[in-house]
């Protein structure tokens, strides 16, 4: 086999190393670095799958390994951040343990990917770096400042379990969620591409509130992912209630 075939593998496996390192930078309550080595994992993960297409290097090994690092990186690191958090600003009690449910979803998530023929396009249900920002970003957010509103809403007891939950239910939800990628198959003026131009909106509209109230640029990416889902979810909402 060509060396050429192993590239996108390497890739992913660098976005496993990177999942793998932020578990144990998190255990050291490192969680700025923890949260850097996500968002490096994010960059694999995007890129594998673009330099695959490039080098027309599938593989069934590489569909496999994906979903194996992206357990780690999106799904056992983000549970333990928030697991984390929590210990940092409640009481230690069985609430903690709750957003450790997002790692057993986003497994649940991804074998559901692997064998669902529906997802080529676009996804059936939250993507798991999707939720693993937004979990990330806010964990990120909250240790960097303590005076926020974030802060007094992580140190109620049930917020972080509440949020866990919903993030795993939207996990294996049948809830279509558009993909963030421009593809050259997408036509401009139907609904998908305005969804997509939609979105590159609110990222502009994101960034530009984070610059003008002078929060943390981390903010940015929760508000970003919470307002992808609220655009999802809305859709789908507007489109059931058309066909009942």
């Amino acid at each position: 086999m060509k060396i050429v075939k192993h590239i996108p593998n390497t890739v992913t496996s660098m976005n496993l190393l990177c999942g793998v390192m932020g578990v144990i930078m998190t255990f050291k309550g490192n969680i700025d670095i923890a949260f850097y080595l996500m968002l490096c994992a994010a960059i694999c993960d995007f890129c594998d799958g673009l330099i695959a297409r490039r080098l027309n290097a599938y593989s069934p090994l590489g569909k496999e390994l994906d979903s194996l690092a992206d357990l780690i990186s999106f799904g056992v690191l983000p549970s333990l951040m928030l697991y984390w958090l929590m210990e940092q600003t409640v009481e230690e009690s069985l609430w903690c343990y709750i957003p450790l449910t997002i790692a057993v979803f986003s497994a649940v998530r991804l074998a559901k990917f692997n064998i669902d023929d529906r997802q080529s396009d676009n996804f059936i249900g939250l993507a798991t770096p999707a939720c693993a920002m937004i979990c990330a970003s806010f964990v990120y957010y909250v240790n960097q400042d303590h005076t926020s509103v974030l802060y007094s809403w992580a140190s109620c007891v049930y917020f972080i379990p509440a949020a866990s939950l919903i993030l795993s239910a939207l996990l294996i939800s049948e809830i279509p969620m558009f993909s963030m990628k421009f593809k050259k198959n997408i036509k401009p003026g139907t609904p998908i591409h305005r969804q997509r131009v939609a979105f590159a909106g609110v990222v502009f509209v994101a960034t530009v509130l984070t610059v003008l109230l002078g929060l943390n640029w981390s903010f940015i990416i929760l508000l970003v992912f919470i307002s992808y889902i609220v655009m999802n979810v809305g859709t789908h909402l507007i489109w059931y209630k058309k066909i009942k």
